[in-house]
């Protein structure tokens, strides 16, 4: 990183910049991140088929753990926490495994997959030194493309309106996600600066009001919904699934990677590397906070990287801003008529945005796999048979029927099946999968949106 980048800080870790300034910068990290975090919760809420006020319940812890997780790690608690500014949110790495999971064996396991696979991440906390060589650009790369490649079908199925509803594919659905999708993509790629950065948002805002026109958002449940509400644990209750918690574990593993790289993204902003405390510290706090998530009714949560994305282009890193944020998010998960305001939006304007999300998480793994791999013949063919398998155990499934049910929970999935071929590959197949020479980021690199729904660094 430059000296040039260095000096585009505005506010460094712990500058505090006056209250008018920074609550609109810390709002703008929630206008960033907030589709992302309540996307997941609502996605399989609906694969479930839960009633509204369950679905609600689901947003609003969503919503209050998010911010929770985010003071640990900018104020730390003991070990726990990076002391930087990392925003967290509900990870969309778990979504396709989760609906899975939660279709076969119902929330109560969901839950307990979660509970005990983030001692994985808290275990790779403990030894991050080591856990880098297993996951070079190449693997994460793979993993990535896969998540947005397997989820893509899910969003067609929002965009429709719902699977299995009455108007599915109706006009008015695709009218409406057609309009969250095209705005958000004009916003993305022809305005700079705050219009940019809540393009997703902004576009769910603008589907959100044409429904509200059209006469197709149900707001009974809002109207229901109380004003304050105290959260209370295991609401579903929790069971405890061996192939369910192989799953997620293994997709802890994956996430623990992307935290270690959001938090050098932060730091670079400063000409420097993250210390090993930060790094340890971060790990533990998405192991721990993911814990106590699946606790409370909620699901794994991890740093975004769009909002790194916003930290490099405002040029502000102050641990503050993002703690404002996180305050944010704890107000609204207590007020259960924010949750259920979100709960009526009707599928198909969620599934406008959701498009945008899972194919720019595509792109995201794409940009790994060009910046950092180099695409020599042994590269190009675990690339291809990665994605080859997890793709056709994904849209497939009945092709594996015979097996038993342990290999079809497990391997069942596109994400996992593609992301163990890739690490058992990268393992065996001699040779390096990293580039020789890693580029080094333009000062001046201008954000696009990334996988969790906002912006990030494309350099």
């Amino acid at each position: 990183m430059s000296q040039e980048s260095a000096d585009h800080i505005q506010y460094d870790l712990d500058d505090k910049p006056p209250l008018p300034e920074a609550l609109p910068l810390g709002l703008q990290h929630v206008f960033a991140m907030f589709l992302g975090n309540v996307a997941p919760p609502l996605i399989i809420a609906g694969a479930v088929g839960l009633a509204t006020g369950r679905t609600t319940f689901l947003v609003q812890m969503a919503l209050l753990v998010a911010g929770v997780a985010t003071l640990v790690q900018v104020f730390t608690v003991g070990p726990v926490g990076s002391n930087l500014p990392v925003m967290m949110g509900t990870s969309f790495a778990f979504v396709g495994p989760l609906v899975a999971i939660s279709t076969q064996f119902g929330l109560p396991a969901v839950f307990g997959a979660c509970l005990v696979g983030a001692f994985v991440e808290i275990g790779i906390g403990f030894s991050y030194d080591y856990i880098d060589r297993f996951f070079p650009p190449l693997v994460s790369g793979i993993v990535v493309m896969l998540i947005g490649l397997t989820l893509i079908p899910v969003g067609m199925d929002y965009a429709a309106g719902g699977a299995g509803a009455e108007n599915y594919g109706s006009l008015m659905n695709i009218g409406l996600a057609s309009l969250v999708f095209f705005v958000t993509l004009g916003l993305n790629q022809f305005f700079t600066g705050f219009l940019r950065i809540t393009s997703v948002f902004l576009g769910i805002l603008v589907g959100y009001i044409a429904a509200i026109v059209l006469g197709v958002a149900d707001f009974s449940a809002v109207a229901q919904a109380g004003w304050i509400a105290i959260p209370t644990p295991l609401e579903f209750g929790i069971a405890f699934e061996p192939s369910a918690i192989i799953t997620i574990a293994f997709l802890y593993a994956v996430t623990a990677v992307e935290t270690i790289g959001d938090m050098t993204g932060i730091v670079a902003a400063a000409n420097r590397e993250p210390t090993r405390d930060e790094i340890r510290g971060g790990l533990f706090a998405d192991g721990i906070m993911s814990a106590i998530a699946a606790v409370f009714s909620a699901f794994p949560n991890t740093s975004f990287s769009q909002n790194v994305g916003v930290i490099n282009f405002t040029g502000v890193l102050s641990r503050y801003v993002v703690a404002i944020g996180g305050g944010l998010l704890i107000v609204a998960g207590f007020v259960p008529k924010v949750a259920a305001l979100v709960t009526a939006m009707p599928d198909a304007v969620l599934g406008g945005g959701a498009l945008i999300l899972f194919s720019t998480i595509f792109s995201s793994g794409v940009s790994i796999i060009d910046r950092d791999v180099d695409l020599n013949h042994r590269n190009t063919t675990i690339l291809a048979v990665s994605v080859a398998l997890g793709l056709a155990v994904e849209f497939r499934p009945d092709a594996i029927a015979s097996f038993p049910e342990l290999f079809q929970t497990v391997l069942g999935s596109g994400l996992i099946m593609g992301g163990i071929s890739a690490l058992l590959l990268n393992i065996v197949i001699p040779g390096s999968s990293g580039a020789d020479v890693e580029p080094e980021p333009p000062a001046d690199a201008e954000p696009s949106i990334s996988g969790d729904g906002g912006v990030v660094d494309e350099d």
